[in-house]
């Protein structure tokens, strides 16, 4: 096992990693930027780092600081979190090079599945059912052949940036005659954002849910699923709300798609924790991406299955022998997280400041993941997220039950937070029903005066 970890982030995901570290007793090394140098788990590690100002791309983004910072601090491993540089293929390279250990997949294998196009191509040889579109990338230089594509698949049809993320370099297509303008749009935008114009074509899913496994394995031919999340409700293609497991989907439908992941997982040697992103629609799974890393929303596995996923990265990380097998997996109950963000609940416009006034809930069946307390300065450079409400239930009715009592506990003053609008949907009948689309959140904040 690993002596000493530097973690790579910041946040509660920061802190999330330092309780998963101090229980397998590692001592634990935090980079910060000048912003973050009295956050809590700054203060809570054994050793820090400041590594730069509080831009990201000259603090968190920066690689050549967070090696240096790893060096001069004798760390073994370098535990990424999520976002940043959580999923960039050329940092792992740079990690391992450097002589240390990537707490995550190995480098080639978060390029291919980076790559939208290429983690397609995988997941049709390892039998993933994926969203019909284009084969590869657009061409360039052949509008006629764009548009051949598109008759092809289908109207209406997507537009993405084959190295996107996060809900970005994305384009719905109606009509061929705005197909042109929008491929050249995203093509730019691609450029700006990640650096990489390539941009691929799916078909346009009217009414689909959001739906994704949860994996982990050893680099080897050791592969578990444990178990799917709802992640349908969304704006603007950003996460609101999660739950696991996914109401009204039949479970035998749920297991095949499980299979099929971790089969994946075993012919491409994955390493560590992963998520499968689906489109569920009809009765029927369509692959979108790989996320090559652990996920926020990993607290409601955690809650349904009692494995600490965290642990387990690091424990793979190690080359300790990964010992649980599927049949050990055990799912009960359900939970449900709810991402709280320093924003106008319903303008969705970022709060930052001073917070006055600080009171995280308690009760059965809640967890609270947060970096946050009184007096904590929430900065503007980063993004909104300042805590996770998670519920567990022996049942979906009690979770639900349980986040609405511990919604109306907690207190923030001081900023605005969307701690409202989640409060809006514990009671909204669809929401209560279960199963809603990926647009709904989006449909039902329209109609509102």
């Amino acid at each position: 096992m690993f002596e000493k970890i530097l973690i790579a982030n910041r946040g509660e995901i920061a802190l999330r990693i330092q309780r998963a570290c101090r229980e397998l007793g590692i001592k634990t090394v935090v980079v910060h930027s000048e912003v973050d140098r009295n956050a809590k788990y700054v203060r809570l590690a054994d050793e820090s780092v400041c590594i730069g100002p509080a831009p990201a791309r000259d603090s968190y983004l920066n690689m050549p600081a967070i090696i240096s910072a790893a060096e001069v601090t004798d760390a073994e491993a370098i535990h990424p979190g999520y976002g940043f540089l959580a999923e960039n293929a050329d940092f792992a390279d740079r990690v391992e090079k450097s002589g240390f250990v990537f707490i995550g997949p190995r480098p080639e294998t978060i390029r291919l599945m980076g790559d939208k196009v290429c983690a397609k191509k995988a997941m049709i040889e390892a039998g993933v059912p994926v969203v019909p579109g284009s084969p590869s990338s657009l061409p360039d230089d052949d509008p006629a052949e764009i548009i051949r594509m598109a008759q092809e698949v289908g109207y209406p049809v997507m537009i993405k940036a084959a190295g996107g993320g996060g809900g970005r370099g994305m384009r719905v297509v109606y009509t061929e005659a705005a197909l042109l303008t929008a491929v050249a749009t995203t093509r730019t935008e691609a450029g700006q954002a990640f650096n990489n114009p390539d941009v691929y074509m799916e078909k346009y899913l009217e009414n689909p849910r959001h739906i994704e496994i949860q994996v982990m394995a050893d680099g080897g031919r050791n592969a578990v699923w444990l178990g799917e999340r709802d992640c349908s409700m969304q704006r603007r293609n950003q996460k609101v709300i999660e739950e696991a497991p996914a109401p009204h989907i039949p479970r035998r439908l749920i297991e095949r798609i499980g299979e099929r992941c971790a089969e994946a997982c075993r012919k491409m040697g994955y390493r560590g924790a992963g998520t499968f992103e689906f489109l569920y629609e009809n009765g029927e799974f369509f692959f979108i991406e790989m996320n090559t890393r652990i996920q926020v929303e990993h607290t409601i596995t955690e809650m349904v299955t009692g494995l600490d996923l965290v642990v387990q990265q690091i424990r793979i990380a190690a080359g300790e022998k990964f010992t649980l097998r599927q049949r050990d997996v055990q799912f009960r109950g359900h939970a449900i997280e709810c991402r709280i963000n320093a924003e106008d609940p319903f303008k969705f416009v970022p709060s930052p400041g001073l917070i006055t006034n600080w009171h995280a809930p308690g009760g059965p069946g809640v967890r609270m993941d947060s970096h946050v307390f009184s007096g904590y300065v929430v900065p503007p450079n980063y993004d909104s997220m300042i805590a996770k409400v998670i519920t567990y239930g022996d049942n979906r009715e009690q979770a639900i039950a349980r986040m609405e009592i511990a919604l109306s506990e907690m207190a923030v003053e001081g900023i605005k937070t969307n701690i409202p609008l989640h409060r809006e949907l514990m009671q909204d009948a669809r929401f209560v029903e279960g199963g809603t689309s990926i647009h709904y959140l989006e449909q039902k904040l329209a109609q509102r005066p």
